[in-house]
Parts: C-alpha cells; structure tokens; sequence
C-alpha cells in the first residue's frame, strides 16, 4: 500500500503520517508540499490513496482533486482540511473525494477512513452523515396526509 500525503505544513504531514503508520504498518508513504509537487508524484508512481489537503499552494485542492481523478481514476482521493465539515465536505465529495476528513478529528477517523475507501470506495464521518442526513425519528412522516 502506498499512500502521499500532500499538505503544506510539514509538521502535519508527519502527523497525518504517524497516526496512519500505527494503523497501516505495511503502508509506504510519500510527501508532497504544494500543488506540483502532487502531480509530479502522481505522474511517477502508483498510490494507492492520496491525502490531499483543500487549502494548497499554487492550486486549489479541488481543482488539484480533480486533476488527480482525472489523471489516477482509480485511486481514492481523501481530502483533509482545518474548515468544518459541513462547508466543504459535500463540494468535496461531489467533486470526486471518497472522503473528507477534519483534521480535528484525523486522529480518530483517518485510519478507518483508509481502510474504508481502499474497501468500498467511501467513508463519510458520523457527524456529517448527522448533518446532512434529516432527522429519522418519524419515518415517512412526509408521506402522511395532512389531517
């Protein structure tokens, strides 16, 4: 398995890198800084996931998104961002993501996210699915007719 990871701050890349290797001990990993550096290594090599940070230098993380299902269809593409869930998340899924993860919650989420995408192609955490999912406490409530 190999993952990049593509983030500008290297201090993040190392995190996101120490949670996954404690879950994925036969993952390999690669790092990107910006936006060129992404396509560089995406032309060069085979990944079998890419975390790939929204706020990028040089390019915009959806559009990087894009290029990457573009260029590697078949490789899952995980977006990770500091900018709460419920204002990027569905863009990013919509866009191509398989997953959109808060770093507030990488620690948590990531390493089930991995292993989820690489399984069935999605990972959607339990607070957005909360979010963007109504309220099931009467179930087909809307279909009653008015009394």
């Amino acid at each position: 398995m190999r993952i990049l990871i593509a983030d500008d701050h290297p201090a993040v890349r190392h995190g996101l890198r120490e949670i996954l290797a404690d879950a994925l001990s036969e993952a390999e990993f690669s790092e990107a800084e910006n936006g060129d550096e992404v396509l560089s290594q995406l032309a060069g090599a085979e990944y079998s996931v890419l975390l790939l940070d929204i706020n990028m230098p040089g390019r915009c993380g959806l559009d990087l998104l894009r290029e990457a299902r573009r260029n590697c269809p078949r490789m899952p593409v995980i977006m990770v961002s500091v900018q709460p869930e419920d204002q990027y998340a569905v863009a990013c899924l919509q866009a191509g993501a398989a997953a959109y993860i808060n770093k507030d919650s990488a620690t948590e989420e990531l390493a089930v996210a991995v292993k989820k995408v690489l399984e069935d192609g999605r990972y959607i955490s339990p607070r957005l699915a909360q979010e963007t999912i109504p309220p099931l406490d009467e179930p087909f409530g809307h279909l009653r007719k008015p009394s």
